[in-house]
């Protein structure tokens, strides 16, 4: 886990930020990643064809998402061009997790790391194997939220992923299977999400089954109220619509106290209805709960340079700089 060094405090929260970062990976580094890569091809009932990525734990097995099996008689995976028929697998149909087995292909497995143990702006390699293009593609991003579900964390990163990517592997700069590139939220400027690889240790002794299976939908394709509240409220956020947000995020903070991400949409909502006072309050929860969470911390120095807390507001800017100098750049365009 990374080391957290305390900087600075406010008020009665100290602000902590990740140690000196890890050295950016090699060509041959990435290479030996995208070793462990394999594409799914799936036949429709209907006749068509269908397309996934996978990403091996062992020799035998493969994990993608449930839903690239979804609709399909038949399954094979190719590797580096070659063809293999899939023998069997394991499913954990809420997270959207299969595990592929197939012999006699010899995969190239990875390490598998450990989801609970990430952090806000960690760098994350991303690869894919998106339908049009004829190699992996590497995206190298930043993880911008982290959601308590089932007893593990759903990642939010910036790494986008196109069709063809679900079940593309996310790892951290030491090479580990941290989580499985798997949804998306709507629209142009959409968010991008993966689910933790700790789900898929759960899962390693489940019982092998059927393809055609009766099966539940996945967490993220429940019907609008009965999803995450994180997924909730996207749409209402990136519109404007703050008395949704507002409405939404009382009902996390109820569900879920202890979110800080529940409490900063809060203070959001309270901010951009005019009650500056009720945000910081909110603002100051979700940074007794999480010291050293971003927007909460962008937040705070646009409401304290507003106020002309000078002081203060500089001392959350050092912060971010450490964090991530992006983050810092982000907040003067807000501010200007």
């Amino acid at each position: 886990m990374t080391k957290l060094l305390t900087i600075a405090c406010i008020g009665a929260w100290s602000l902590q930020v990740s140690a000196a970062p890890l050295p950016e990976p090699t060509d041959e580094f990435l290479y030996r990643l995208k070793e462990s890569l394999v594409k799914v091809n799936t036949t429709t009932k209907s006749g068509g064809h269908g397309f996934g990525t996978a990403v091996a734990i062992d020799k035998e097995h493969a994990v993608t998402n449930c839903h690239v099996l979804g609709n399909s008689n038949g399954i094979s995976i190719s590797k580096w061009g070659t063809e293999y028929p899939v023998d069997s697998f394991q499913a954990d149909w809420k997270h959207d997790l299969c595990i592929l087995k197939v012999a006699y292909a010899d995969l190239k497995p990875v390490e598998l790391g450990d989801s609970s143990q990430l952090n806000y702006e960690q760098s994350l390699i991303s690869i894919s194997m998106p339908t049009d293009s004829p190699a992996p593609y590497v995206a190298i991003s930043a993880i911008k939220a982290l959601y308590p579900m089932d007893d593990e964390l759903v990642i939010r990163s910036q790494a986008a992923f196109s069709i063809g990517a679900s079940g593309s592997p996310v790892f951290d700069y030491e090479g580990r299977l941290v989580g499985i590139s798997t949804f998306k939220s709507p629209g142009k400027n959409a968010y991008y999400y993966n689910v933790p690889v700790n789900w898929i240790k759960k899962m390693l002794n489940s019982p092998e089954i059927a393809l055609n299976t009766p099966h539940e939908s996945p967490f993220w394709d429940a019907p609008e109220d009965k999803r995450p509240f994180f997924m909730q409220i996207v749409l209402p956020f990136q519109n404007n619509r703050w008395q949704d947000v507002q409405h939404i995020a009382e009902r996390w903070v109820a569900n879920e106290p202890s979110s800080a991400e529940a409490w900063y949409y809060q203070g959001e909502a309270s901010k951009a209805l005019g009650d500056a006072s009720t945000a910081i309050g909110h603002f100051q929860k979700a940074l007794s709960l999480h010291p050293n969470h971003p927007s909460t911390l962008q937040s705070m120095a646009q409401l304290l340079d507003q106020q002309g807390k000078a002081s203060e507001a500089d001392s959350i800017r050092l912060t971010l700089k450490e964090i991530n100098p992006d983050l810092l750049e982000d907040l003067d365009i807000k501010i200007d």
